[in-house]
């Protein structure tokens, strides 16, 4: 978004906005990013199953251990580094930066 604080990084929303489990996705261009907090740090995957291209976000988000499972067949992803924890997924999901800045939440498409 031109003219943003930090341009080339899509705005997600104020930190208190996005409380610890909770999870939002916004769209740079045509990627849907996927931002979650885990314990008040902030991670963000692409919002694509890379298994069966469905939404991570209808998926629950597991603090214990940092994950989120794919609500079609149950592949699981770690949101700190997009690692697959459990098939029917092989290839890891995309993981992108993320920004706190002056209390607001920002991540961008860095590919």
């Amino acid at each position: 978004m031109s003219g943003s604080p930090l341009d080339g990084w899509e705005f997600v929303c104020s930190e208190g906005e996005l409380l610890p489990g909770e999870k939002r996705t916004v769209w740079a261009g045509d990627t849907p990013i996927l931002v979650v907090n885990l314990d008040g740090d902030y991670y963000a995957v692409e919002d694509r199953c890379t298994h069966e291209d469905f939404d991570l976000s209808a998926g629950e988000v597991n603090q214990k251990d940092g994950s989120i499972e794919c609500v079609l067949h149950g592949a699981k992803f770690d949101l700190r580094n997009g690692d697959v924890l459990c098939p029917p997924a092989y290839v890891p999901v995309a993981t992108f930066p993320v920004q706190v800045v002056d209390g607001a939440v920002w991540t961008r498409d860095h590919r």
